[in-house]
């Protein structure tokens, strides 16, 4: 009988979960697998299950801020799933944020910081690992919070072209982008939770 571990990731069988198979359903941008397993209930049954997992690698995100002003530095640009799902353009005001891509999160966050808003830290605060779909998304985000002087950076940020990236910073007073999350201005979970975070820990 073939493995079904051969094929994607499986931290392995337990008292409580027992995988019988799994397929690649797609390997195109990112990977889809279906996987079919057993789930032994609190009653001492067991039960057969399957669940598709998008798998797109583990990201990182940072709020960056300048403590001094009150402001935070954040992105706008075309997300293509909230288009399709009552975003109006498509557009997402967010925290800067990327995918590990084999990096250790700090690394990756500082590149991305770099690419995104063409600001340069040297040093990032980690504040939480969290996963953000957890019914249908593999990815774990690791939360940064990270201090800049407003205007004091090395080009425009933009993004990779070569990505399909085109990136446009956004600063704002810091009580502007709470009012903006009640407002539903600012919709996306990542960047509210840093900001909320901000807010109850008193740090701007």
């Amino acid at each position: 009988m073939t493995d079904p571990t051969a094929e994607a990731p499986w931290p392995g069988d337990t008292d409580t979960v027992r995988l019988s198979g799994v397929r690649t359903l797609s390997d195109d941008w990112y990977t889809l697998r279906k996987y079919t397993f057993e789930l032994k209930r609190r009653d001492g049954d067991w039960q057969s299950a399957s669940r598709e997992a998008y798998d797109r690698g583990d990201g990182c995100t940072v709020l960056l801020f300048d403590p001094t002003a009150r402001r935070v530095a954040l992105t706008r640009q075309f997300r293509l799933p909230t288009y399709v799902n009552g975003n109006p353009d498509g557009m997402l005001i967010e925290t800067a944020a990327g995918l590990l891509d084999a990096l250790d999160p700090e690394t990756a966050i500082i590149k991305e910081v770099r690419e995104e808003t063409g600001y340069a830290v040297a040093r990032v605060e980690p504040v939480l690992r969290l996963f953000m779909s957890p019914g249908a998304v593999t990815e774990k985000l690791h939360f940064f919070l990270a201090e800049i002087r407003v205007g004091d950076r090395l080009h425009d940020g933009g993004g990779e072209a070569d990505e399909g990236e085109d990136i446009e910073l956004v600063e704002l007073d810091f009580d502007e982008a709470l009012a903006m999350i009640a407002r539903g201005e600012i919709c996306d979970a990542k960047t509210v939770i840093l900001l909320y975070h901000m807010r109850v820990t008193g740090r701007l």
